[in-house]
């Protein structure tokens, strides 16, 4: 079991291991004692995890209820959080309670929120059970939900005040679900850690998952402690995810997030190769680590399409978009373009 210690607006342990869900009642009852929980989670996430979870809150004392919405992106809406919002005002929940997001990085995203609007602040436990949201969206306080415009359009920073990593829950997790985690892996290993990179490059990741979930986590930490609010160096964690969100968006989500990245992060290489701004060419390392996760590395979409659902994502500011260019794996530098030169270099 391993403790990465995040010090940003709040100091907060991301515990990662095996049967972690067994921490809860304990942690909760130390850090917030004689607190109501209620467990937010997904309708398939529910079906296997919501027991388990709320006997061990059973187990301790602690009084808990539950709160299932319909499993997907299309719940990332103002529609489902207002709901949760309102079944804690009608189960009379107060700010020193806690929210429990059980499940992946929907779940993580809208509970985050809803504890962060509720009586202007209850306290948060993120317990991802997704590897995607192990490695990234769990950590580092980002919270929103979609709007017809686009997505995570409406969001504030709210930091978690736990994490709990339960590496056994990704045994109930479908594979293409696991692969999605993946793309996110191989991100990391883009732009911060050539060893990771090569790590994850080899395929079957199951053998070191701990390690592989400890480093990214840690990478996001040093990164989010050094720009919390997204302002200059957190940047570097959307490599991938302007094109990312643009195809999610033109799929009406049918394209999943981590297949989306995986397609970005080929897209802006390949680009970034052509347009002679990265020292070595990255493309084919990223590609070959990619299918070697079975991840796409292609879409059916025109960059042109492409382009044009850029222009709405919350990463342009006015005229121009902040891109996140590979220098060599392991190493990425931002620069900022306007948005007709990124069209151009699009080609």
């Amino acid at each position: 079991m391993e403790t990465v210690k995040v010090n940003a607006s709040k100091n907060y342990d991301v515990i990662i291991g095996v049967d972690t869900v067994a921490l809860l009642g304990k942690k909760i009852n130390e850090m917030f004692p004689g607190a109501t929980v209620c467990v937010v989670s997904d309708s398939t996430v529910a079906r296997l995890h919501m027991q388990t979870v709320r006997r061990n809150l059973e187990q301790y004392g602690i009084k808990n209820s539950s709160f299932v919405f319909e499993h997907g992106e299309g719940s990332k809406n103002p529609e489902v959080l207002f709901e949760i919002l309102e079944y804690l005002a009608q189960k009379h929940f107060t700010r020193d309670d806690v929210l429990v997001a059980l499940g992946g990085g929907v779940t993580g995203d809208i509970t985050g929120l809803a504890a962060a609007l509720y009586m202007r602040g209850m306290h948060l436990v993120q317990m991802p059970t997704t590897l995607l949201a192990m490695v990234d969206s769990s950590v580092g306080g980002k919270t929103a939900v979609n709007l017809k415009a686009g997505k995570n359009l409406a969001g504030v920073f709210n930091q978690p005040e736990l994490v709990l990593c339960d590496t056994k829950m990704l045994s109930t997790l479908p594979r293409p679900y696991f692969n999605d985690g993946m793309a996110e892996v191989i991100k990391y290993g883009v732009i911060a850690d050539k060893e990771l990179f090569d790590l994850t490059a080899q395929g079957n990741p199951e053998r070191n998952i701990e390690k592989i979930i400890t480093r990214c986590v840690t990478i996001k930490r040093d990164i989010v402690c050094s720009d919390e609010f997204d302002h200059g160096k957190r940047q570097l964690l959307n490599f991938g995810h302007t094109i990312a969100h643009a195809i999610e968006k033109i799929s009406d989500f049918k394209f999943s997030h981590g297949s989306a990245v995986a397609v970005g992060m080929v897209i802006i290489s390949d680009m970034a190769n052509k347009n002679g701004l990265s020292e070595d060419n990255c493309c084919n390392d990223i590609i070959d680590a990619l299918l070697e996760n079975n991840l796409p590395i292609g879409c059916p979409y025109s960059t042109k399409e492409i382009f044009h659902a850029t222009v709405n994502d919350k990463k342009c500011s006015g005229e121009k978009i902040t891109i996140i260019i590979p220098k060599k794996i392991g190493e990425c530098k931002l620069m900022q373009v306007t948005l007709s030169e990124f069209e151009r270099m699009l080609g």
